[in-house]
């Protein structure tokens, strides 16, 4: 395992972007200068030294801080390319999990909200365990995503807040839409 030490020898970090460069020319392809890493078939950058395979967003917290995390490195804007060191936080693998992009075929923008067509109503769901449990449905998409959102912090996933599809939503929501009555159902949309 590399120390922190011996990284500050090979490589060069520029937190602002991410990037790692070579400080010491490795083979004849590599040049001092040259951007270290490659991005691999998941998306992500990782960077050989010594032989040794590291993924690069792991490298930017020793670099930082001087040890690897304990725990999973979490993307928070979810781009697997993005290293800087603003853009990645030590959280647990369930919420690293969470804050996955949505599927393919989620056509709300927000996970565990989709619309139900044969009672023309929104629907959040929020999956525990591999269970779905339902958490109520609405004829208002700003109610249903605040049914996520309770959802999601009644489970105490608090730590993602800020990386939930539900919570950007409903902070965009308030801050471009008064709030009259103090709550989220007082504007009900039909």
């Amino acid at each position: 395992m590399i120390t922190q030490e011996e990284l500050k020898k090979q490589v060069s970090y520029d937190s602002s972007t991410g990037v790692f460069t070579w400080l010491v020319a490795n083979s004849s392809s590599v040049k001092v200068g040259d951007d270290a890493g490659s991005v691999t078939n998941q998306g992500y950058i990782s960077v050989q030294i010594h032989g040794e395979r590291y993924l690069a967003h792991r490298l930017a917290w020793l670099y930082t801080y001087g040890f690897f995390p304990e725990n999973s490195l979490d993307h928070i804007n979810r781009s697997r390319t993005d290293n800087r060191i603003e853009n990645l936080r030590e959280v647990s693998n369930s919420c690293n999990i969470r804050n996955s992009k949505p599927h393919t075929n989620n056509t709300s923008g927000v996970r565990g909200v989709c619309w139900a067509a044969r009672v023309r109503r929104w629907q959040a769901d929020i999956k525990v365990n591999g269970k779905k449990i339902g958490l109520g449905r609405s004829g208002c998409f700003v109610e249903a995503v605040a049914h996520r959102l309770a959802g999601e912090q009644a489970l105490e996933w608090e730590g993602c807040d800020s990386s939930s599809d539900a919570y950007k939503y409903i902070q965009a929501y308030r801050a471009n839409k008064p709030n009259r009555g103090g709550d989220v159902a007082a504007s009900r949309e039909y």
